[in-house]
């Protein structure tokens, strides 16, 4: 294997840095050239009906994909299609109801050239992202947004980096301008996000995870310490909830609870649990965020909540570890 070849030393960072400067100032240049036709973009987005259907060739299409995937988790329903693809039968997939956002840092790629009658005959908008305000696909477009840079940070000036950096800086202020606009929200994000962190905090609720019926660990007041243990034991969780005949809560006995009684040598097979519960604990309802609950027991410090209703009759019981399951945090 041929060793890699070697460079003056700290000549590999300054290149890196190089690149980053001048991507930077490609995108912070957009910032003085946006202009009305921004506006005009957004506004047909924000009323489209159906969907925005981004297309791009190369690596404008590896860009369009992830503008199109973040348009659609932030409240604007996006998808990505092929221009190529487009033109051997998947036009069918763009209506009446739709909105075009097509890239091309050249404004002339043939691929999306030739959609272009086929955009009008459907009579929706056409918003272009191009680097030559002059190109084909910029002046045909009922919406231009100029992504031109100064230069590419490739020193040959070949790979798409500045124009590709400046596009998805644009489909990025796009997509946010849409949401702030909106009024889209945190659980709005969450609902399209379900399987990630955010989701799980924002939408799952202890009813979810909290232990209910047979798997509650329950016992009447007059029971006797002993009995509370067998209890907590066939149920492990840590405790066990006090209750009376009709299941309203009385208290709870808790391991930490079980130590304390130990330390003042009660007698666990005739002492009442009753008379050694706590009954000053902490309960919520079921329909509070888990993620609540996750803060509740971590303020606290008790590794268990006891769950009821209205009339203060139990509902259910769940500790940290069913949180932590839920992967809450």
């Amino acid at each position: 294997m041929s060793k890699p070849k070697t460079s003056n030393p700290g000549r590999l960072l300054s290149l890196g840095r190089a690149v980053l400067e001048i991507e930077s100032r490609a995108i912070y240049d957009l910032v003085d050239a946006l202009d009305d036709e921004f506006e005009k973009g957004a506004q047909f987005m924000l009323a489209c009906k159906g969907r925005i259907v981004v297309l791009g060739m190369g690596k404008s299409g590896h860009i369009g994909g992830k503008i199109a995937a973040t348009l659609a988790s932030t409240g604007s329903p996006a998808f990505f299609v092929h221009p190529g693809e487009a033109s051997h039968g998947d036009m069918g997939m763009i209506t009446t109801d739709d909105v075009v956002l097509a890239l091309s840092n050249s404004g002339e790629t043939d691929e999306l050239v030739i959609l272009i009658p086929l955009i009008r005959r459907l009579g929706i908008p056409l918003i272009a992202m191009t680097g030559d305000a002059n190109s084909t696909l910029a002046v045909q477009a009922t919406v231009h947004l100029n992504v031109a840079v100064r230069e590419e940070a490739c020193p040959l000036g070949l790979a798409p980096t500045s124009s590709t950096a400046a596009a998805l800086a644009m489909g990025d202020a796009l997509a946010i301008a849409m949401l702030q606009a909106r009024g889209f929200t945190e659980e709005d994000f969450a609902l399209s996000h379900p399987g990630g962190a955010l989701g799980r905090r924002l939408l799952l609720k202890i009813s979810d995870v909290l232990h209910t019926g047979s798997e509650m660990p329950t016992v009447g007041h007059e029971l006797s310490i002993g009995d509370a243990l067998a209890e907590m034991t066939s149920k492990g969780l840590g405790m066990t909830a006090v209750i009376d005949a009709e299941s309203h809560l009385l208290g709870i006995f808790t391991d930490g609870d079980l130590r304390r009684v130990l330390d003042q040598k009660v007698d666990i097979n005739t002492t009442p649990i009753g008379s050694v519960m706590n009954s000053d604990c902490t309960t919520v309802a079921a329909d509070i965020l888990a993620a609540e609950a996750l803060s509740i027991m971590q303020d606290g410090k008790f590794n268990a909540l006891v769950v009821v209703d209205d009339e203060r009759r139990l509902v259910g019981v769940l500790n940290m570890h069913d949180l932590l399951r839920s992967r809450v945090f």
